[in-house]
């Protein structure tokens, strides 16, 4: 099966940290849970200043975030709670990730680094596949399926310690 991520590395670090191969183990994860045929990301590996750049410019926010991502195609609304439609297309759109940002996280909630940026980046492919987290029930419905994507892949629910 030919790779579905496209990588696209700023930051030494990334490659380092495996994020080639972190990268395609998430999307072929959430390929598989959403019953993807046929599909296409791009990933850019990233630090704390050119994700913050591109936090101000597409979001208003000039300050760094963990992961952005672009979905190719703009989804309709969908009743809150429920899974959206995805359109018959290949390329599902981009993702930014910042190699700074993911480590201080994985550090402050004491998580394996690899963990937590295969998380942020199957977080990010739902987005790209329209999912969003805007109202409580979006939310959970996101939540559910980023822990089931992470469970096949033997990752620890990142989302236990906040439930408690």
């Amino acid at each position: 099966m030919p790779d579905i991520v496209d990588i696209v590395l700023e930051d030494d670090r990334w490659e380092d940290a495996g994020l080639p191969a972190m990268a395609e183990r998430a999307a072929r994860a959430v390929g598989e849970w959403l019953q993807l045929e046929e599909f296409q990301v791009v990933v850019m590996g990233c630090d704390d200043e050119r994700i913050a750049a591109l936090n101000a410019e597409f979001r208003g926010k000039p300050a760094p975030t963990n992961v952005l991502s672009w979905p190719a195609v703009a989804f309709g609304a969908h009743a809150p709670g429920t899974h959206p439609v995805l359109p018959d297309i290949r390329e599902l759109g981009d993702i930014a990730i910042s190699y700074d940002t993911c480590r201080r996280e994985a550090e402050a909630q004491n998580k394996a680094f690899a963990d937590h940026a295969t998380h942020l980046l199957v977080h990010a492919i739902l987005h790209l596949a329209g999912y969003d987290h805007i109202d409580d029930q979006d939310a959970d419905t996101m939540e559910d399926a980023e822990r089931a994507i992470l469970a096949r892949l033997g990752i620890p629910d990142p989302y236990l310690e906040h439930e408690t």
